[in-house]
């Protein structure tokens, strides 16, 4: 049989943080297949957990694309092992990815991932960058994956608003757009826009954070933070800077729990 999921990652509560579907096969699929699964279950990633040399793999697709790194994919991955009792919650999850070995732990209610820091460098603005977002960045960089845009507030990252399409035509992954946070308890608030990849807005995006972490580490002279994705949904990634590494940490919440017939 296999077991098809719906799994919310970065959530405190059902219906809240990021949904991940994930797949856990018996043996693998295609490309394409994995693609068209992808875009049927029109989520912000599909999981797919296969076996690799007696460990586990991973990979996750969007609607419309393959990810090189997906945060609330592989914490939805992680807590799918421990909630279908395929690893006992004492063993750490470690999945083989298109970014290298990730490792899953399981800490009380949270799950602790070990991921690549995606640090950013200083970067020119993308022709048309402050106008797709609306307003005037404060500092701008370019991660491996992503543009990270600094703006003046929380409150104004709270409330943009921007041109998904001008949005789509910058060259990146995605656009973060970060400010130091105005509440207590949280160091920072982002939200991160994707329409390149075909996610609109990302509800809690756990890869951004290995750009965020370190940026914000610096800037605030600190490596252990919190993080608010300020999305609709919304959702609390604690991180920490160690060395190469980010540790992202965050809850889930099982939603749906079904099984695949096409398969």
């Amino acid at each position: 049989m296999s077991e098809l999921w719906i799994v919310d990652s970065f959530a405190d509560a059902p219906f809240s943080g990021n949904p991940a579907a994930v797949c856990m096969l018996p043996g693998p699929r295609s490309d394409s297949w994995y693609q068209a699964l992808g875009a049927e279950m029109q989520q912000a990633a599909t999981a797919f957990i296969g076996r690799q040399d007696g460990e586990w793999s991973l990979r996750w697709f969007t609607a419309t694309t393959e990810l090189q790194l997906c945060g609330h994919g592989t914490l939805a991955a992680a807590h799918f092992l421990w909630e279908s009792g395929r690893l006992p919650r004492t063993t750490d999850a470690r999945f083989h990815s298109r970014s290298g070995v990730l490792t899953a732990a399981s800490d009380g209610d949270w799950i602790v991932l070990d991921f690549p820091k995606t640090a950013s460098t200083e970067a020119a603005e993308p022709e048309g960058l402050a106008e797709a977002i609306g307003c005037t960045p404060l500092w701008i960089g370019r991660s491996k994956f992503d543009v990270l845009v600094r703006v003046a507030t929380a409150e104004r990252v709270r409330s943009l608003s921007p041109d998904l399409a001008r949005l789509a035509s910058i060259d990146a992954r995605g656009v973060i757009v970060t400010a130091e946070g105005d509440t207590p308890g949280v160091d920072f608030v982002s939200r991160f826009f994707a329409p390149r990849t075909g996610i609109p807005e990302d509800p809690v995006t756990g890869s951004a954070h290995c750009a965020l972490a370190p940026y914000w580490a610096d800037q605030l002279n600190r490596p252990t933070l919190t993080g608010y994705q300020a999305s609709a949904r919304g959702g609390m990634v604690r991180v920490e800077v160690k060395g190469e590494r980010v540790l992202l940490a965050g809850r889930a919440r099982t939603v749906v729990r079904g099984e695949l017939l096409d398969n």
